[in-house]
Formats: structure tokens, sequence, C-alpha cells
């Protein structure tokens, strides 16, 4: 394997689909009262920080250590990569990406990190496109360009039940938390230029879910895509989705699937029970 590609767990990979692919991924934790885990099956999972939330304990999340991908580069090292290309989430939402640098300064091999500037399932495509890249005989500079190139035309958009969440994280203004609640309006957010946006806001739950099918299904266009519904604690609304989607963007989709899973547990942590996102992925 003469290169790796290395992501975090924010990326919402299925760990069959990583193991599938050859794609290394790096958990960050969450830490939920005095307890800190791995996000992942065995530690923090979305059911865990979903009921912590609606429990209200204080539930934050921390980035892997330097020193961490460090081990984890030499360890790809160890099992024979010459490259590796290291792909996160946006360097403005977290500073996994600052430690993916500093790690690649004492590396043992080229490290070439990538700010996807997305978060969630667009990180994860954006890897994906790099292992494609890496199966077809690229360098690990022409696999980086591939997962940047696909995750700045990928259109990541979701509802949220409140802004609150958002806010105690810090990933959205004081202001806008408190506009939300103060009209009970239903807000739609996008990631743009690696933040967190405030697209619409809409009086109704139903409302909102409706524009959220149809700012998708724009985002679509007539172009080949990929579509995954990602979900904390709403199973059911994000299986309606996913159904109404499948028909509607059937032509898109060119015999694909669109995926549905739950929301990482790091993610999850800021966003709160009840979200639906949808991630709209032109193929390269």
């Amino acid at each position: 394997m003469p290169v790796v590609v290395v992501t975090d767990s924010t990326a919402s990979l299925p760990p069959d689909v990583a193991a599938e692919r050859g794609i290394v991924v790096v958990p960050l934790q969450v830490v939920i009262g005095a307890d800190v885990h791995d996000e992942g099956s065995d530690g923090a999972t979305p059911e865990l920080v979903a009921a912590a939330l609606k429990e209200f304990r204080p539930v934050s999340t921390s980035r892997p250590t330097p020193a961490a991908l460090v081990e984890v580069y030499e360890e790809c090292a160890r099992q024979g990569a010459t490259e590796i290309v290291s792909v996160h989430l946006s360097a403005d939402m977290s500073g996994t990406f600052e430690s993916a640098q500093l790690a690649a300064r004492e590396a043992s091999v080229p490290v070439v990190p990538v700010d996807s500037r997305q978060v969630g399932v667009a990180t994860g495509y954006a890897a994906l496109s790099a292992q494609d890249v890496v199966d077809g005989g690229g360098s690990a500079a022409d696999a980086a360009e591939a997962a940047a190139e696909r995750a700045a035309r990928s259109r990541s958009l979701f509802y949220v039940d409140t802004l609150e969440y958002l806010r105690r994280g810090g990933r959205i203004g004081a202001a806008a938390a408190l506009l939300g609640g103060a009209l009970a309006v239903k807000p739609l957010l996008e990631i743009v230029e690696g933040r967190v946006a405030t697209l619409e806001r809409v009086r109704t739950t139903a409302r909102a879910l409706a524009r959220l099918e149809e700012l998708a299904v724009q985002a679509a266009g007539t172009e080949p895509v990929d579509v995954t519904v990602a979900h904390l604690a709403s199973p059911d609304r994000a299986g309606q989705l996913q159904e109404k989607l499948g028909v509607r963007l059937a032509d898109n989709l060119e015999g694909r699937e669109v995926g549905c899973a739950e929301l990482g547990a790091v993610l999850g942590a800021h966003v709160g029970p009840g979200m639906l996102a949808v991630c709209v992925a032109p193929l390269l």
C-alpha cells in the first residue's frame, strides 16, 4: 500500500466501508460529564450523546492530539505506506486539521493534510474520492486534489429543532440562536466556506423538512450524484426523506441508492436530537 488515506470519525464512514476501502479512521472524543469516550460503537455513540443532551448533562468534544495522529501515521508506515493523505473536517469547526498539519511534520513518511471545508458525510465522500485515486495508482498529491474537489462540489444541508446546541459549541452566533428562539422559527442551515451559515428560517417543522427536500433536489441539478440522509434520534423523518429523494433523484443516482445513517456522536453533540441533514455530492 504505497499511499494510505486517513480521515477522522466525523466523516461518518461506516466501519465496514472504511475497512473494505482501506481507509484509516481516527476517532475524535466526546466528553460527557467527567467521562471521556472515543467516538465509535465501543465508545461514544449517537444514542449515548442524544440521551445525555436530553438529560441536560454537559457534553463537549475534543480533537485528536498531534501525538495521536503521529502514531497513526507511523503505524501506516510500519504497514508499508510510503505516502499518506489525511482528510479532515473543516478547520473552522475543529482543530483536527491543525493536529494533522503538526503531526505531518513529525511523520517519517510524507503526509498531505486536506482541510475538506466540510463536515460529516461530505468529508467522508472526499475521503472516498481520494481512495478512488489511490486505487487507480495516483499519488498522494493527486488524491488530495480529488478530495478537495469533491468536498468543494458537495452541499451539506441540514435542519435542527433548535440552534441552542450550535450556540453552546460556538458554531453559530448567540444572536442567531436568540432570534430563532424568540420567533419560534425552524432553521435550515448549510456549510458555507467551512462554517455553519443560516440558509432559511421557516415557521413549522413540516415546512422545514419540505424545503430541505426541495433544496436537495435543486443541489443535485442534472448531475450524477451521491446522496446521504443523516439524522440524530430522528429515524422516521430520515427514512421518509430518504424514500422521497430516492424517487425524485433516481436519474441522478444512476442505480445507486440514497444512503441513510445516524449522525456520529461528535457532530451530534453540536446539533442536538431531531437534526436531519442531506449531503449531495456530485461525482468526479
